[in-house]
């Protein structure tokens, strides 16, 4: 019998392990690698239909396919397509949020994450901040309630950015440490979602 998971009873380990997959392609340019790991990662995380889950992964590589470049990306197309994604999410989910709002969040963060990898007056906090407002938003839940999901997952980022400035090999020990990080994540946000 298949456990179902969803937005609140989702598994830490399988989301932490496929998006610390969907980072690795992410910064080696690996869109096809990209697309399996967030399937694996929407269905893991939403527990939406099958049908739904594959248009939710495709929306969320076409967001990050168009966010990719640097400088000149597309935020207002990845905003686009990520609103897509959680009106795909909001329609199967319970969850009851504004998808444009959560698009604009989401995106958000990928903006303050970029500027701290560039830029020494963007700190840590204020990427912990961006997350925990995303988190608190989507999930309707206490921001002190989630202070540590976003606390780990800055520290997976930040081994995400010392791995690719190491030469994003897939055999480097950070990227274990980032799946570690990632995985411990994904269990503080959902014991803070715990009923």
């Amino acid at each position: 019998m298949r456990i179902r998971t969803g937005p609140l009873s989702f598994d830490p380990v399988v989301v932490g392990n496929r998006e610390t997959d969907a980072w690795a392609a992410y910064y080696r340019h690996e869109w096809r690698e990209f697309l399996v790991a967030a399937v694996g990662m929407v269905a893991g995380g939403f527990g939406m239909p099958p049908h739904r889950t594959l248009s939710g992964a495709w929306y969320v590589l076409r967001a990050n396919q168009v966010w990719a470049p640097y400088p000149d990306n597309q935020p207002d197309v990845a905003r686009a397509y990520m609103r897509r994604f959680y009106e795909l999410v909001a329609a199967s989910s319970g969850l009851l949020f504004n998808p444009a709002r959560a698009a604009a969040l989401e995106v958000e963060w990928w903006r303050v994450h970029r500027e701290n990898q560039h830029s020494d007056e963007v700190t840590e906090e204020q990427l912990e901040s961006a997350l925990i407002d995303l988190y608190s938003y989507v999930y309707d839940a206490d921001r002190d309630a989630v202070r540590q999901a976003a606390r780990k997952r800055v520290e997976a980022m930040d081994l995400s950015d010392r791995w690719v400035r190491a030469g994003c090999h897939r055999d480097d020990p950070l990227l274990a440490e980032e799946r570690r990080a990632l995985v411990a994540s994904y269990s503080a946000l959902r014991l803070a979602l715990a009923p």
